[in-house]
């Protein structure tokens, strides 16, 4: 390929993860015409006109709420994403979440900040208001873990360093995140069994339609009077009218929030932050340089790493002459690859084919060139959704 990939960027991404697109190989702008990717973060692309040339989009964080992931899998698009890039700073500001709610530390700051500092009895009123504020220390007290992925075993393992007891649950626990559990975490079989055990209540999982509302008017009685909610996963996964509900009612003694909305404003009992978990410099920087990798990956070979739609396929060429195919996951689709292949005289060096769900994706290398007659001969085929030819250029 002679031309430069073009590359779309909404929103800031960070310098050290635009350095990884090689500039004699990427064009890379806010505005440049007909991008074959769009490098995103918070822009919502639902409303989006998607340019048809598009062939993958990055999300520099792990959320891909603002991303029409349907409409990208229907077009033999992926969609990237950095999980487990922003984890470290998550994990920090749940502890903080904690340690505020615990502490009574922003109604603290809220009687400071009402005193006149002028007043000659200014020592005397923080004595004596102080005493509002007492709290209780983290120590001894139970965690309940809801998502057990790179986050959650990172909250799960600070937890246990601040003498904490840890309980957690996921139903779809990957092997790696088991690994990575601190064993004195407590494994839990359902959400409700976390529920009675906890005190403090942290959720990290994606908002999906199972996960939507998880945490419910049913499962907050089901706590200990006086627990703690946090949420730094998606606020749709708390039912936030019956949390609200059960601050009134003193089931709940505190909720924390990374997702403000109007229902949740000026509310008693509501510690509410403007979506802060990922805002650190460390944590844009990562994600950028892991969202930037997938995709110049993916353009110029047509690995896939972390795709949210696609499968995981990562295969070492064997020869300069590649095809990679984005389709349906239907019957003999990698038989009808071979024979177009086969009908042009051409010999495969090595195959891969993976599948996810709907959605299967097939990286082949072939000992010579594969002409265009060929390459549309399988972008005919029923249920190809996108086929590019990525040959080597030196």
């Amino acid at each position: 390929m002679t031309d430069k990939y073009r590359v779309r960027v909404l929103n800031h991404i960070s310098a050290g993860g635009l350095k990884r697109l090689p500039w004699d190989r990427f064009a890379v702008s806010a505005d440049v015409d007909d991008p074959h990717a769009i490098l995103v973060r918070s822009a919502d692309l639902h409303d989006m006109e998607i340019p048809e040339s598009l062939l993958a989009v990055g999300r520099a964080g792990s959320g891909t709420n603002n991303i029409p992931i349907p409409a990208m899998s229907a077009r033999g698009v992926p969609v990237f994403n950095a999980p487990g890039a922003n984890a470290n700073a998550v994990k920090e500001l749940v502890v903080a979440g904690m340690l505020l709610a615990a502490r009574n530390i922003d109604d603290a700051l809220k009687y400071l900040d009402s005193l006149d500092p002028d007043d000659a009895e200014l020592e005397t009123k923080i004595e004596a208001g102080k005493k509002a504020f007492a709290g209780h220390e983290l120590a001894n007290h139970t965690l309940g873990v809801v998502g057990l992925g790179k986050i959650g075993c990172l909250v799960a393992d600070a937890a246990i360093k601040l003498g904490m007891q840890v309980i957690g649950y996921d139903p779809e626990i990957t092997v790696d995140s088991a690994w990575s559990l601190p064993a004195t975490v407590k494994k839990a079989h359902s959400l409700s069994e976390v529920l009675k055990h906890s005190h403090f209540l942290t959720v990290h999982v994606p908002l999906v339609e199972a996960t939507r509302e998880m945490i419910d008017a049913g499962g907050i009685a089901q706590m200990n009077p006086g627990s703690v909610v946090l949420n730094f996963s998606r606020g749709g996964v708390v039912d936030e009218t019956a949390i609200l509900e059960a601050l009134r009612s003193g089931q709940l003694s505190r909720y924390v929030c990374d997702f403000p909305n109007p229902q949740l404003t000026r509310q008693p009992k509501v510690i509410l932050l403007p979506h802060l978990g990922a805002s650190t410099g460390e944590a844009e920087e990562n994600c950028a340089i892991m969202v930037a990798d997938q995709v110049r990956d993916y353009l110029i070979d047509g690995t896939i790493m972390n795709s949210v739609n696609f499968p995981d396929v990562i295969m070492p060429r064997e020869s300069r002459f590649r095809v990679a195919i984005a389709n349906a996951n239907v019957p003999n689709m990698v038989g009808g690859i071979s024979h177009e292949m086969a009908m042009a005289g051409l010999n495969i060096a090595t195959m891969t084919n993976k599948s996810r769900k709907d959605l299967a994706y097939t990286l082949v290398d072939v000992d010579s060139g594969v002409p265009d007659t060929v390459i549309k001969a399988i972008g005919a085929i029923d249920g190809v959704l996108m086929v590019r030819y990525l040959p080597l250029t030196n």
